[in-house]
Formats: C-alpha cells, sequence, structure tokens
C-alpha cells in the first residue's frame, strides 16, 4: 500500500511539473509574440524617425503574414538575420564618426566607410524598410501613387510585372527597389546583396518606396528554390498606404 501511495505521489507530481513546463512554454510563446506584435516597442524607429542606435521590433506578429510568409521564417529572418546585421553595424561604427551621422548620411559616403559599415548598415536598413513595407491587410495605392504608376509603367498590371521581373532576376542575394529618381520620376531596379538606392556604390539611386528582399532566407523555408512564387505571393501583403506615404515624401 505504501508503494502504491508513493507511486500515486510520484504521478501527480510529474503532471504538476509536466503543467507547470507547459504554462512556462505558453508564457514564453505569449511574450515572444508579444514583443514581436506591439506597436509601442517600435521606440521611435520608423521610417519617418530612422534611429541607428535602436533595433526596433516588427509591427506585427511573425505569423500576421501567413499563408504567404510563413512564420518560422519571420521569426528566424527578424531575429537572427537582421538582429545579427543590427549588431554588427553598431559595433562597425563605435567609436567612429559614423556614430552621431545619419543613416542617410552614412550611405551618401558608404563607398569610404568600408565593407562592415557597408553590408551591415545596408541590411540593418532594408529590414526595417522591408517590414514596413510589409502588412497582413491593405488597401491598394493612393490616387497620386496609383496616377504615376499608370503614367510610367503603363498600368498597375504592367509596374508589377517589372517590379516582379527584377526580383526574379536578381542574381544571387539582393533587393528589387521602386524608387523616385531625382528628377521625380518612379523607377524600378535591384541592388546586389545589402546595397540600396540610396548608397553612393549603388547602380540606382534615389529615394526608395518599395522593397523586396531576395535573399534566400527570406524566403527558402516555405518556397524552397522557387523564388518566384515568393515574389508572386508579395503582392499580397505589400503595405501600400506606407508605400503612398514614402511617395508623397519623395515627391514634395
Amino acid at each position: 500500500m505504501k508503494y502504491l501511495f508513493k507511486e500515486k505521489t510520484q504521478s501527480m507530481e510529474q503532471k504538476n511539473i509536466i503543467k507547470k513546463a507547459g504554462l512556462g512554454i505558453v508564457a514564453i510563446f505569449f511574450a515572444v509574440k508579444s514583443f514581436a506584435g506591439d506597436p509601442e516597442n517600435l521606440k521611435n524607429t520608423t521610417m519617418e524617425k530612422f534611429d541607428i542606435h535602436v533595433f526596433p521590433a516588427l509591427p506585427y506578429a511573425y505569423d500576421a503574414l501567413e499563408p504567404y510568409i510563413d512564420a518560422r521564417t519571420m521569426e528566424i529572418h527578424y531575429d537572427r538575420h537582421h538582429r545579427a546585421y543590427f549588431n554588427n553595424f553598431t559595433a562597425a561604427i563605435k567609436g567612429t564618426n559614423l556614430e552621431n551621422s545619419t543613416i542617410e548620411q552614412i550611405f551618401s559616403k558608404i563607398s569610404e566607410a568600408g565593407d562592415a559599415v557597408r553590408n551591415n548598415g545596408g541590411g540593418f536598413y532594408n529590414h526595417v524598410f522591408f517590414w514596413e513595407n510589409l502588412a497582413p491587410k491593405s488597401a491598394g495605392p493612393s490616387a497620386e501613387l496609383t496616377a504615376a504608376l499608370v503614367k510610367e509603367f503603363g498600368s498597375l498590371d504592367k509596374f508589377r510585372e517589372i517590379f516582379g521581373n527584377s526580383a526574379k532576376s536578381r542574381f544571387g542575394s539582393g533587393w528589387a527597389w521602386l524608387y523616385v529618381t531625382a528628377d521625380k520620376k518612379l523607377a524600378v531596379g535591384s541592388t546586389p546583396n545589402q546595397d540600396n538606392p540610396l548608397m553612393d556604390v549603388s547602380p540606382i539611386k534615389g529615394k526608395p518606396l518599395l522593397a523586396l528582399d531576395v535573399w534566400e532566407h527570406a524566403y527558402y523555408l516555405k518556397y524552397q528554390n522557387k523564388r518566384a512564387d515568393y515574389v508572386d505571393a508579395f503582392w499580397n501583403v505589400v503595405n501600400w498606404e506606407e508605400v503612398s506615404r514614402r511617395y508623397r515624401e519623395a515627391v514634395k
């Protein structure tokens, strides 16, 4: 009888441990999800007010863009790749005159800054830019931006085709961009690695409006080698409100 009682007591203790462990896992899950999805965590680091010293949270939860971009990819992309770019960038500028510069000032002379600043600064900035031009739900571009896209490319469908081809044809890793040129015209192009249109080394130059990350880490878990499928799915989660805001600012 004593043995049976002891066995039953141990069984209850094991259940309590499992229950507590389960609650702990749930608590961790919601803590992580809350951190990723709470707009208060942005800490003023947005494309309107970009702070080179702050690593911002995502403006939505990891699973918010399902099924087009899966939660696991978002978590790894944001919390490992993006965070590593930020950490390496801040380490590279620490103690230099770049530490008190704006990101635009750094990019305007990136050819003088060295590869560590170029690659990691680009990776940090490009991803903040990318997260903000994505959203779970979004209307289409503003009337002003729509008119400009139609004028430049012939139609919205033609613009999507040209932009998509730019992303699909980028050899290796890089980014596709919609941007405004110095003469206030819309243009589409791509950059290698973590370069962007603000950099003095970039093959395309202007104020970026829309970005698509075509590094494999951005899509490989879900789409494997089918980059074209990932590019096509991208249009379902474009934050046109943010892209339209960027356009208004760029053409002032």
